[in-house]
Order: C-alpha cells, then structure tokens, then sequence
C-alpha cells in the first residue's frame, strides 16, 4: 500500500518504536543508578568488551541504503539507520540516548542520577560504557560509525569519553521519521526533476546509467560514471532519468561550487555519503563550464572521495585517478528524433509548418534543454498566421544557440545585401552556390542519402582570397542575410595559443558551440594561422602541422559554413586548398565596379548635390576605402549644413590616401574643382 495513508501509518508505528527504544534506554539508566551510579574511568570497565578499532579502511566502508528499510516502507527510522551504518547494539544505544537527551527533557536527570553527579546532566561516553550492555572501546573511536558519519559530536573536554555528547540534528529528526535534504548541503546541491520528454538515444543511455547504479554487489565501490559529450544540458536529464527509474532523487552540484580545500572537500564528501545512504538519493557533478584539468580538480578529488552512486557530466572526460570509470557518450538527438520533437511541440502547427520544421532541423542541434526554451518563447507566437509562426520559430532557434558562442567569438550584425555588394558575375555565381549547399543541406545529405557515408566531407568551407577592401567581409554578410544565418568572427588572438595542444582545445570549443546554430564561422586573416606546413625540424614545426591537420578535420565535420579570407591566397597551404569546398577570388576594382560601388555607396537619405560618379571612379582604391572616404565626406557636408558634394569628396580622398601613404595624383582627381 502506498500513498498519505500509508505515510501517516508509518509514521505512527515509527513513533511508536522510537518511544520504545527510549524507553529501553531510560530503564538501563535507572538500573545503573539503582546500582550505586558513578562513571567508570578511562579504561576497560567490568561490562564492557575490549576489542580493536576497526581500520580507517573499514571505518569507511560505504553505508548501503536498503530501499526496503527506508522511511515509510514498513521498517522503522531506527531500525533501518542501524542496518544501513552497521551499528552495533551498543552504538544504538549510545545514539538513542543522545535523541532522547533532546526529546525527553527528563533524561537530563537521568543522566545526572546514573553518573552519581547533579552536574553530569548529559551524555557521555563515559557513561555508555558503565551503563549498557555489550559495550565496546571501539565505539568512541573517531573511525568508528557514530564519529566517522557524524551522528554523535564530542563537546569540549579534557578527556574524549567524559565530554558531552550531542546528536547530529539531520540524524534526529530521520530518527522522528522526518525526511529533508541536510542544511549544510542545501546551499551546494540542488534537485532535478525527471525529464518530461526523453528521445530514444538519451533513453538507452539513461538504461544503461541506471543499470551501474543498481549494481547489488560493487567490490570495493560503485564505478563513476562519466556522461561525455556535447550534449551536456541532455546529460541531466539523462541522470534524472536513470535515478528515476531506480526509484531515487537526483541532485546536481555545480564543479565551480565544491571547496578547494581538502578538509572542507572531504567534509562534504562523508556528508554527502551520509545523506545518499540515509535517503537513497545519487549526485551528479556539473562540469560544462569547465576547461582543463586545473579547471576540474576540484571535481576529481571529490569524485576520489564520494562512495556511493556519482555521475559527472562533461564535454571530455574528468580525471578519477584510483576509481573504475564507466564512460556514456551523451550526444545531441539526432535529425530524426529532432523532427519528432518538435512536431510533439507545435502540435497542430507542425503540420502547416513540416517544410520550416525540416528547415529547422536541417540547420540547428539543439538539444531538449535548447528546444524546451525554444518552446518557451514561442508561447505567444504560435498564435499567428503560418508565416509568422515560422519566422518565429526560426529566430527563437537563432536566439538559443548564441549564448556558448557569444562566449568565444564576436557576432557580427548582419547589414549587408546582395544589392550592396558589388562583384564580377563569377564571384556572385560562387557565392550563390555557397548559398544554396547550405540551404539544402539537410535535403542532399539526409533525405537523398549523401551524407550516410560518414561525416568526412560534409563540411561547407570557403576561401575568400583578395586584398584588403574588396568585400571579403561583406560578402560574408550578404550570405548570413540571405540564409538567415548568425555570422562570427573568430578573433584568431583568442585561438591560436604557444602552448602546445592549446590551439586545437580553443578551435575545438568554437566549432562545437557554434554546431547548435549552424552559425557562419568567419575566420579572418586565416592565412596567419593556417599557413604553410613546415618542414619539421623540431617539436613546435611539428605541432603547428598538427594544428592546421586538426582546423582541416573540424572544417570538413562541421555541419554550418566556415569562411576562411586571407590577403594572399598564395601563403595557405595547398594540401588545405585542395580540401576546402569553394574558393572566391576578390578582383581589386576595376573603373567600371569602382563606378558602380560610388552609385550604391550613399543611402537615398543622404542629401547629395553635382556627384560625378564618373569621376570619383578614378579613384584608384578598392571598395572599403571608397566607403571610407564617402563616410568622410558625410561627415565634413553635415558640419558645414550642406549637401555631400565633390569639395567633400575631394578633401575626404586626401584623408584616406594619407592615411594609406599613397599619392593623389592628377589623374585621378583632375578637374574636380
């Protein structure tokens, strides 16, 4: 029988058996005060049972929680509580007469008349050892159960076994039958709920998690579990998901919040190990906003102490020296599981909307975590018409995946359009077509079977080669505009590192944050990074090879476009030429692009007066600086109240030529005034 009835029956019977218990105790300590009363002093006393005690390898050994023994299933607190932490019948005794020191105030007299002194008015060890039967030396030891799993504390005193005694608080009220998470834990811990959605991936790795933490007989300890992969929001719910199914809580401590002292650590382990055992619950360390091993060794020292049911879940795997590991990869769902998803989310909208679902899935990977706050936002947006349900959802796609991203590469709003850009019909074509693969990605490599074959190759890269000006940058721009695309410049100072191995963990956080969104990744002036492989002479040759091997692989893997601009194409490295998918050539300007840039620079707002485009062609820059001077010139005509004219212009060139350490020559700006 479950339900309140059968809580509040328990709980009647367990006070029932508790008062029992107590009662014992007040009857042992009115015979010994019948008997003359008096504390024995240090040493073995007529009763008690000398014998060694235990090692701390014994002391230590893991609690294990009977799930048929806890609170509410038949057995009482008491009962159970000894079972669990092995209690002899003696440390029992000693333990129900620190509980009823706190329940019964009549037990202060009765400790005082037992030890034959009014002052004496509280528990001792002391005091135990004279007046209960089976008593042993071991019992006051700091490794034993009573010490070691802090239910009992010493007071002050000069000597161990006359001080007072006092239970844990936590413990008390578990013996009264009342359950809570312990205070001390309740500032580092936290519960998660069971997910309410799990796919099918995600399930067969919670089966799998919840199979180790229901192991019978571990032989010396359950393994730790290490739930690996991007997927670390789905990681938790993974964990919820196995504890559930065992029938126990899950809570999450967050890596950052675990003390970086070995006491404290340590204090927080036996604690933790307490609690599990007393309420069956299990714990998952949090490490994703972590890097590094320095970042996680607070994580790892814990996990080395912690004996009961622990997960840890992280991109790479945690460090646990002297533990057995069970290793869980925790990828993000699928495109198939993905789609069913979101069709369970939209309801009746994801039939209007199966060709924008599909595009949504074919561009973003987000996981249930993503997708549920996805869901969240759109609450008021899935009540308008079928175009506007759709552009919601996309943008609300858009919104979630930026924030790992925003952490590590600098968003670039996007301005620019194809109207905008100026460029031989070639390069457009290029860039049309770059355009198109990543629109229809998800249609060739998912629905037609091209991408079965394995990842390798599926990635969408691109060399923008050309001097400085000529609308790399820009063209970047019109390409997230048109694909509705977030575009990130990665800043290459914040990559590329002269630790060896570095490099490659910092390109491999960009291109796995920047997988959720399928964001454009525009790498800058890529050829400083990825230049020409070296002939190896010594170990840094050989890892900068090592480095431009790792980009070629994450590029050729990544599901989303990546753009690599250089100012000469010749400094990159033939080998990654040949494996990048499109390569688009920025002519310098000639007369006739130079004309058309000057005609699509100044916006129909801005006031003009007698411009000759003609002319201004002659400038011999290339489009960056034609935008340059014509800012400029903006900016002397509005001090001046008047329209941008030639004067402007004219002034403005000077400005940039100066600051380029180039001539103006008559040619270029002959008859002008």
């Amino acid at each position: 029988m479950t339900g309140p009835r059968a809580v509040d029956d328990w709980t009647v019977a367990n006070q029932a058996q508790l008062s029992a218990a107590l009662d014992e105790v007040r009857q042992l300590l009115r015979q010994h005060a019948a008997a003359g009363g008096g504390e024995n002093p240090p040493g073995p006393s007529p009763g008690a049972t000398v014998d060694r005690a235990p090692t701390d390898e014994q002391a230590v050994r893991p609690p294990t929680a009977d799930a048929d023994e806890a609170p509410g299933a038949g057995a009482s607190a008491l009962d159970a509580l000894a079972r669990t932490f092995g209690l002899s019948r003696f440390e029992r005794l000693v333990l129900l007469l620190c509980a009823g020191m706190e329940l019964d105030s009549s037990f202060a007299g009765l400790c005082a008349d037992a030890s034959g002194d009014a002052r004496l008015a509280y528990p001792t060890f002391s005091l135990a050892l004279a007046a209960f039967p089976e008593a042993h030396w071991s019992a006051i030891t700091p490794s034993a159960p009573l010490r070691a799993w802090r239910m009992v504390e010493l007071g002050r005193g000069d000597i161990a076994v006359s001080s007072p005694l006092r239970i844990d608080e936590r413990i008390l009220h578990h013996l009264t039958g009342i359950v809570y998470l312990d205070e001390r834990l309740r500032a580092l811990v936290r519960p998660v709920q069971p997910p309410a959605l799990l796919v099918p991936s995600h399930w067969t790795v919670a089966q799998r998690l919840a199979a180790v933490w229901g192991q019978e007989t571990v032989t010396p300890r359950l393994p730790v579990c290490q739930l690996v992969g991007p997927e670390v929001e789905g990681a938790r719910a993974v964990a919820a998901a196995a504890a559930s199914t065992l029938g126990v809580r899950l809570f999450v401590i967050d890596a950052g919040n675990i003390p970086t002292g070995a006491d404290e650590r340590d204090a927080l382990a036996r604690l933790w190990d307490r609690e599990a055992a007393l309420t069956g619950c299990v714990l998952l360390i949090d490490c994703r906003n972590l890097a590094g091993e320095g970042g996680t060794a607070a994580a790892s020292a814990l996990l080395r102490r912690i004996e009961g049911a622990v997960a840890v879940s992280a991109r790479e795997p945690v460090p646990t020296p002297g533990r057995v590991t069970v290793r869980l990869q925790v990828d993000r769902p699928p495109p198939d599981e993905q789609r069913a998803v979101w069709t369970e989310i939209l309801g009746d909208r994801a039939a209007q909307l199966n060709g924008d679902v599909e595009r949504v899935v074919g561009h973003f990977r987000l996981g249930l975590e993503g997708i549920d706050s996805v869901r969240t936002h759109l609450t008021a947006g899935l009540s308008g018409d079928e175009h506007d349900v759709a552009r919601a959802l996309w943008d609300a796609c858009r919104i979630q995946s930026r924030p790992r991203l925003d952490d590590l590469a600098q968003r670039i709003e996007v301005m620019a359009d194809w109207d905008q850009l100026v460029l031989p019909e070639p390069q457009r074509r290029i860039l049309r077509e770059i355009a198109a693969n990543v629109g229809q990605r998800a249609r060739v490599y998912e629905h037609w079977g091209m991408g079965r074959a394995g990842s390798r190759g599926l990635g969408i890269s691109a060399v923008f080669a050309g001097a400085s000006g000529t609308g790399k940058t820009m063209a970047a721009e019109v390409l997230g505009g048109e694909l509705e695309l977030d575009l990130y410049r990665i800043d290459l100072s914040q990559v590329v590192s002269k630790y060896i191995g570095e490099t490659e963990k910092n390109l491999a956080r960009v291109f796995e944050a920047a997988e959720e969104g399928g964001a454009i990744l525009l790498f800058d002036e890529a050829d400083a990074l990825f230049g020409k492989r070296s002939e190896v002479k010594d170990s840094h040759d050989r890892y900068a090879n090592l480095e431009i091997s790792y980009l070629l692989q994450r590029m050729e893997a990544y599901r989303g476009l990546a753009i690599l601009t250089t100012n000469m194409k010749s400094a990159l490295d033939s080998a990654f030429l040949r494996r990048i998918r499109f390569i688009v050539q920025f002519p310098f300007p000639d007369a006739r692009l130079r004309a058309e840039i000057w005609r699509r620079t100044f916006p129909a707002d801005t006031p003009t007066e007698a411009l000759d485009v003609e002319r201004l062609a002659r400038l011999n820059v290339a489009g960056g600086n034609i935008r340059n001077i014509a800012l400029g010139a903006a900016f002397l005509a509005a001090s001046e109240d008047q329209p941008v004219g030639m004067k402007h212009l004219l002034r403005a060139a000077r400005t940039e030529y100066a600051k380029l350490e180039k001539p103006l020559t008559e040619v270029e700006i002959g008859g002008w005034t």
